[in-house]
């Protein structure tokens, strides 16, 4: 398969490549000298993904001619934390690494966003390469330049904006991935495809079942049109200053509330999307101009990927409560990415007697 390069444009910042395409992890070494002369690698994986790859990345970049060292941090959630973050820095420092270490995550989202939080905050500041492992990394996380890590109080309330030099997906590691986090990548694609464009959806119904069979083609394709519509989005709007980047949160508000309640694992992070992708349609429905045949077009997309609506529910002044820690909200007000139709979207401030009534529905439709 040939290797599709997408470039990432920022404003006043260098744009870099995002590489899609088969064996890439073999090649990543020159990749990466491509765009960056550090000395010394530094490569941050978990427990999962290291046994699979890290041997070959590793002997990648010192045929670059790299120095490559290695930290492996646990598996899973736990590891984006302060505590996790302040073992990585102090092994930094004791290492004696300076400003020109390039760090390489390796690994799904969670170790993406802490080795990106990693690199924005050592020595204020170094180089580092994003190389994906899941799904949902490829086609979301590893690319715009957000990184961060969770609190006690919620998901990603500490982090920073912070570019890699390069993203390397390599479709071929996607075999491993299990039949629930492929259906957590899946919910992304889907999102990018509501906001994107008719295009971009009626393309991915189509090719859905393709999808859902792991046609090595077909998810190669939804790779690249998902990062393209996401660097468009970033280009426009690095920061989230300009209120472009926030359609990137449909479904993410109830979505981010459910991961919460249920405990963090419980559900997949895009399983928890796809339920809150339905609710904020419903939402946009009585809300807004949503027509009601883009919910049942988006139910049935969703159903086709592998994403059910969850038996889950919890009572609407807990769900609120959580909502109210999500850091998009403003004065105290839960914002809502709602779309007006496949393509077009709004952000609307949801009152809180209003937003009670419609998640005191969705409870009791699952009572049903």
């Amino acid at each position: 398969m040939a290797i599709a390069r997408i470039v990432v444009n920022i404003a006043d910042a260098p744009s870099y490549d995002v590489r899609v395409g088969t064996d890439i992890v073999e090649s990543i070494g020159g990749y990466l000298r491509e765009v960056n002369s550090s000395d010394t690698a530094l490569i941050v994986t978990d427990g999962h993904v290291g046994p699979l790859y890290l041997d070959s990345v590793k002997a990648s970049l010192a045929e670059a001619g790299y120095r490559t060292l290695d930290i492996t941090v646990p598996a899973g959630e736990d590891s984006k934390s302060l505590a996790v973050a302040g073992e990585i820095w102090s092994a930094m420092a004791n290492l004696k690494l300076s400003r020109d270490v390039l760090v390489v995550a390796l690994g799904g989202g969670v170790v993406g966003d802490l080795a990106g939080f990693i690199a924005a905050t050592y020595m204020r500041g170094v180089a580092f390469a994003q190389v994906p492992t899941s799904l949902l990394a490829m086609v979301d996380s590893s690319v715009g330049g957000k990184t961060g890590i969770n609190l006690d109080q919620g998901k990603n309330l500490v982090g920073s904006f912070k570019q890699p030099v390069c993203v390397c997906a390599d479709t071929s590691v996607l075999s491993t991935l299990s039949e629930r986090e492929w259906a957590c990548g899946c919910a992304e694609i889907a999102k990018s495809a509501v906001i994107d464009s008719d295009e971009f959806f009626f393309w991915l119904t189509d090719a859905a079942p393709l999808l859902a069979a792991r046609d090595e083609n077909t998810a190669a394709e939804a790779i690249a049109r998902s990062v393209v519509f996401k660097a468009n989005v970033v280009a426009e709007d690095e920061t989230e200053s300009k209120g472009v980047r926030e359609c990137l949160n449909y479904g993410h508000t109830l979505g981010h509330a459910i991961e919460a309640l249920a405990g963090f694992g419980t559900f997949s992070h895009g399983e928890a999307v796809a339920e809150g992708m339905r609710f904020a349609a419903r939402l946009g429905v009585a809300c807004s101009s949503t027509p009601t045949d883009v919910v049942a077009a988006q139910d049935e997309l969703l159903d086709e990927l592998g994403l059910p609506s969850l038996a889950f529910s919890a009572e609407p002044e807990a769900v609120l409560d959580a909502m109210k820690g999500d850091k998009k909200v403003r004065g105290g007000q839960v914002r809502f990415v709602l779309p007006r139709d496949i393509g077009r979207w709004e952000v609307a401030e949801i009152d809180d007697a209003i937003l009670l009534e419609h998640l005191g529905a969705w409870a009791r439709s699952k009572e049903v």
